[in-house]
């Protein structure tokens, strides 16, 4: 019973987690939207001491206008896409604990999911990031090739997926009432 009050315990931290991700990926997309705007209405209307808003981003940051404004459209994207995985996330933490535990054929078949999910969203988000990217690059000068990685929610997804297969194996032995004996 131990165990299971800490998996539960794990539960409701992921579940705290995944909403706070959540919020700051929603927070960071509309960032991204408003910087662009932003940038686009300003860069040549304001001006301070005779500098233009266009020569003090670049001269500051060291990029190009057009590598910022790829560098936030490729931003909003990616946000986006977590902020979804973090739903996905959030939406299984809830069930598992409404559930009790994870051993039951819908909470494996969920973690699988999303573990599907862990893998895909951030692989699809950065190829749209990269079109993003590319088209930012053939419309303005100056925007640089993104240097993005996603193995980290590669193995992630992959540690889900094989968690939701010892999940509906313990499912399984709990169903048919063997759970409680050793093997034989």
């Amino acid at each position: 019973m131990k165990t299971l009050n800490t998996i539960q315990t794990l539960s409701r931290i992921g579940k705290v987690i995944s909403t706070i991700i959540f919020v700051c990926c929603i927070v960071g997309f509309f960032g991204c939207i408003v910087g662009i705007i932003c940038m686009a209405l300003g860069m040549e209307a304001v001006k301070l001491g005779g500098v233009t808003l266009k020569g003090m981003v670049e001269s500051e940051s060291g990029m190009t206008t057009g590598n910022i404004y790829a560098a936030m459209a490729c931003g909003a994207v990616l946000c986006a896409g977590e902020a979804v995985l973090a739903k996905f996330a959030e939406r299984y933490f809830t069930r598992e604990l409404a559930a009790g535990t994870p051993f039951t054929p819908e909470g494996a078949k969920e973690l699988r999911r999303l573990g599907i999910l862990a893998i895909c969203i951030p692989i699809g988000t950065q190829i749209a990031a990269e079109i993003v990217r590319g088209i930012f690059a053939q419309v303005t000068a100056g925007v640089e090739p993104l240097d993005l990685s996603i193995t980290g929610s590669v193995s992630i997804g992959v540690m889900l997926l094989v968690g939701s297969l010892l999940c509906k194996h313990a499912a399984e032995l709990i169903r048919a009432g063997t759970a409680s004996q050793p093997p034989q």
